[in-house]
């Protein structure tokens, strides 16, 4: 029995019934479809819709619909429900009969899907903070391993300057904690109740939408009916920060890419997450993070995908909404599918502290560094910027560093040079000298540590807080 067909005389083309049909893919709202199932039957009860004795066979009918599923992938397989609001309604009428047709008194499944995409996205987002903060204590606990082991930070992909390992993983950790907090902005705007709004106008039944909101623990219902149904917002704004979140891991797992070639040599690939080549038997190849660069294109994808189904809809329901359930589906499969792994293999890969130091102090790293020592002698930034300059090219025309040119070379470029200028060219100097806020010299990034990790702690405490 459709939950439509009584204004119809001709039967429905199979071939645009199965077409049409959503249930092959919204099935996975089951849970959230029984739960506003279960909450619309008591507000039906108390407003004297329903009896005692029918919500009672009600809510023990959609039990045995939830236990039915978890015990079963079989009994997801029904050829004629066309969603999985009319999937509910036909099991639940086999198992208690007339009194499940009641369950849709005063009820749209516009406002049905749009309730189910917001218990899921809810219950995604918790689960994906979840998946960011073990992720981010992973980051913090590899900076926490480094010490004050140091490595060159580049610009351009060329060499700069020297930085703290630990201040290289912080600058992941700023962005994944960005990426927290975009969800935490979504699950806040999202979690309004849109049950009660009808199909647009508002329910015929005197509905206790505050009620309901509580029971289904949003902060309250919806303002207006015509938007509650129509809107899928929460959807694009949240599907924009998976994209962020994906494009962040695309960025690490690039740098780990170039990182752990033989170019470079700063990271050992761990076995468990590479692979080997058919042809090439010295190959060690790093998929995982390869697969990571290639799958966030599907998240971006999603995002955009979102954005043109939605850009020219009027107000109300339309069955458009319908083609925003996939890429939302598709891109949280993606998500939390990577972050789990990305974190395995971030627990398992090692760094060559060596080599980084290796390189950290190779070439003029130590520049800016130099042409700090004139400023804090009155050289004015520009002039010393300029002398150090030139002092490089003698450097590169003898083949040697800042360190290998004499006191009275340096002088012939600035009589303020002295014996003192060599030690600020050591690395632990360099490093030190970068002494302010969000800096890496080393007390700088110890303390970034610990703040990051109340921050990561914060994450948790609200996450439990809401679970």
């Amino acid at each position: 029995m459709k939950m439509w067909g009584g204004r119809f005389r001709q039967a429905t083309d199979p071939d645009f019934q199965r077409w049409q049909s959503s249930f092959e893919f919204d099935r996975r709202l089951l849970a959230y479809e029984l739960a506003a199932s279960k909450t619309h039957a008591r507000a039906l009860k108390n407003a004297d819709i329903l009896s005692s004795d029918e919500l009672v066979e009600i809510l023990r009918g959609l039990e045995q619909i939830g236990a039915k599923a978890a015990s079963s992938t079989a009994f997801l397989e029904d050829e004629e429900a066309e969603d999985v609001h009319h999937f509910v309604q036909k099991q639940l009428a086999a198992l208690i009969g007339e009194t499940a047709l009641k369950l849709h008194s005063g009820r749209s499944r516009n406002e049905q899907i749009s309730t189910d995409l917001r218990l899921y996205v809810r219950a995604g987002i918790d689960q994906i903070q979840n998946d960011l903060a073990a992720w981010l204590e992973v980051l913090l606990e590899c900076a926490e391993q480094a010490q004050n082991a140091a490595m060159p930070a580049y610009t351009h992909l060329q060499r700069a300057e020297p930085v703290l390992v630990a201040h290289y993983l912080l600058a992941y950790v700023e962005m994944f904690l960005r990426d927290s907090g975009r969800l935490a902005d979504c699950r806040n705007r999202l979690n309004l109740c849109p049950l009660g709004s009808g199909a647009v106008a508002g329910s015929t039944i005197a509905l206790d939408r505050r009620a309901m909101a509580a029971d289904l623990g949003f902060h309250g219902p919806t303002a207006n009916s015509i938007d509650a149904t129509s809107d899928r917002d929460f959807v694009l704004e949240f599907v924009n920060a998976l994209s962020m979140i994906a494009l962040h891991l695309s960025r690490w797992a690039e740098e780990m890419i170039l990182f752990a070639s033989e170019e470079f040599g700063f990271v050992h690939l761990p076995e468990a997450y590479s692979t080997g080549s058919s042809a090439m038997p010295q190959k060690k190849n790093p998929d995982l993070l390869e697969l990571t660069r290639g799958k966030v294109a599907r998240v971006i994808a999603a995002a955009n995908a979102l954005m043109i189904v939605t850009k020219g809809l009027p107000l109300g329901y339309d069955k458009d909404l319908q083609e925003t359930q996939e890429p939302l589906f598709d891109a949280v499969a993606t998500i939390t599918g990577l972050l789990p792994l990305a974190s395995a293999w971030m627990k398992t890969a090692e760094f060559n502290y060596k080599r980084m130091r290796e390189t950290a102090e190779a070439g003029f790293t130590n520049a800016w560094a130099a042409a700090t020592y004139l400023v804090h002698r009155g050289v004015a930034s520009a002039r010393a910027h300029e002398q150090i300059g030139m002092a490089v090219q003698l450097c590169l025309e003898k083949g040697c560093g800042l360190d290998g040119l004499s006191l009275e070379e340096l002088r012939s470029f600035n009589p303020v040079f002295d014996k003192d200028f060599y030690a600020c060219l050591r690395l632990d100097s360099v490093l030190a000298i970068h002494d302010v806020a969000g800096g890496t010299a080393p007390g700088r990034v110890h303390q970034a540590i610990r703040d990051a990790k109340r921050r990561v702690g914060a994450i948790l405490e609200e996450i439990h807080a809401t679970a």
